[in-house]
């Protein structure tokens, strides 16, 4: 989505509305390779701090990850990255999401589970972060 800062902390936007449908029959496969191509293209981009803005707004149930996939993802983050994460910013968070993440809370390091927050409105996230190289879809927009 752009940068902020100093030029060198990357904003990533992942937009959940775009994720496979769980009912595919090759779902694991698709969001398996998925999860590589983020981690790859993050080991890419990343050269200083960065935050993920992960857009909840418009996602039907069947396509929000599941508990398993979302576990095995933060497994495989290497420590550099998760250090340089400096904020995980869930933008319309459903009572799924606040469930999930409040279950796994003490699963997850202290550290991680202090970079995650909540966002209602995407004028709230106007306030936390530059926006003109944001995308955000339509769907979640309206």
């Amino acid at each position: 989505a752009g940068y902020y800062g100093d030029g060198l902390n990357a904003i990533i936007v992942f937009a959940a509305c775009f994720l496979p449908d769980s009912s595919r029959t090759d779902y694991n496969y698709v969001m398996e390779n998925l999860f590589l191509y983020v981690i790859s293209t993050l080991e890419l981009m990343v050269a200083e701090d960065y935050m993920i803005v992960y857009l909840n707004g418009a996602t039907p149930r069947r396509r929000m990850p599941g508990l398993g996939w979302m576990k095995k993802c933060y497994q495989m983050i290497d420590r550099r990255l998760r250090k340089n994460l400096k904020s995980f910013i869930i933008v319309h968070p459903s009572w799924f999401i606040r469930t999930i993440l409040a279950v796994t809370r003490p699963f997850i390091s202290s550290k991680f589970s202090s970079k995650i927050q909540y966002v209602n409105t995407l004028a709230e996230l106007r306030e936390m972060i530059p926006m003109e190289y944001v995308h955000i879809p339509d769907s979640i927009v309206k």
